[in-house]
């Protein structure tokens, strides 16, 4: 499929006791719709930083940043966006999901999905509802965060992410406070969201998780070191070999 995300040359670097730092270094890289795409590296490699432009949180120093347009007819080059575009940009297109689930803990699970809805609040309300249906927690919707357990509550922060029917999906070590199984499900969510054709890319230090990937960066220095296209082949071909096997 198609890049619904994709970064060309981009660079970053800051000031650290008067020595300046490049912690991102001309990456190119396509995020691809029907992919769950993983970036792995050492803590200081570039990883979080990249996740965070791609994510238009944080402006790159150079390159450029293209995100698939609220019409689906294209890639939007975001270099010179007003502040305002880029966060509408980042409402309607991008979904966050992030290790510590950023739940505002005085707030249901419910109202904490809905609270990004950019409609009408009760057609929000309904998408909220089938949303938590859909990650396993119908029952749990009227339930504050302190009452949900760590998977749950990462539950919640997907189904929030969710909430405007984003096309790219950002998560950032999603499974870093989560036992096996709660993992396991989490991660089952994410491939059903790839079959859909939405485009998944995870920041990770777990080992499963990268399995899990369709494709893998690794990320040194603030560059890709290992060619994602081999990664890539490698775990499609098991996957196929597996469902022949089945």
């Amino acid at each position: 499929m198609s890049a619904l995300l994709r970064a060309e040359g981009v660079g970053k670097s800051y000031t650290l006791r008067g020595r300046r730092v490049d912690v991102l270094r001309g990456v190119d890289l396509a995020v691809r719709g029907g992919e769950v795409t993983a970036l792995v590296g050492h803590s200081g490699s570039g990883k979080t930083t990249l996740l965070h432009i791609l994510g238009l949180l944080t402006p790159p120093d150079s390159g450029r940043v293209f995100v698939e347009g609220a019409d689906g007819t294209g890639l939007v080059d975001t270099s010179g966006l007003a502040d305002g575009a880029l966060a509408d940009l980042r409402r309607s297109r991008i979904g966050f999901v992030f290790q510590s689930y950023n739940l505002l803990p005085q707030h249901s699970a419910l109202r904490n999905v809905v609270l990004p809805f950019l409609g009408r609040r009760g057609d929000g309300e309904a998408r909220a509802r089938a949303l938590l249906a859909r990650v396993g927690l119908a029952e749990r919707a009227d339930h504050l965060p302190s009452e949900l357990s760590g998977g749950e509550q990462q539950r919640v922060a997907l189904a929030r992410a969710l909430i405007n029917d984003p096309p790219v999906v950002l998560a950032d070590e999603p499974t870093g406070n989560l036992d096996t199984e709660s993992e396991e499900v989490l991660l089952g969510l994410f491939r059903e969201l790839v079959d859909e054709g939405r485009a998944v890319l995870l920041v990770t230090h777990n080992p499963a998780v990268s399995e899990f990937a369709d494709v893998v960066h690794r990320l040194d220095k603030g560059a890709f070191t290992s060619p994602a296209e081999g990664s890539r082949t490698e775990n499609a071909a098991e996957r196929v070999e597996t469902e022949s096997a089945e």
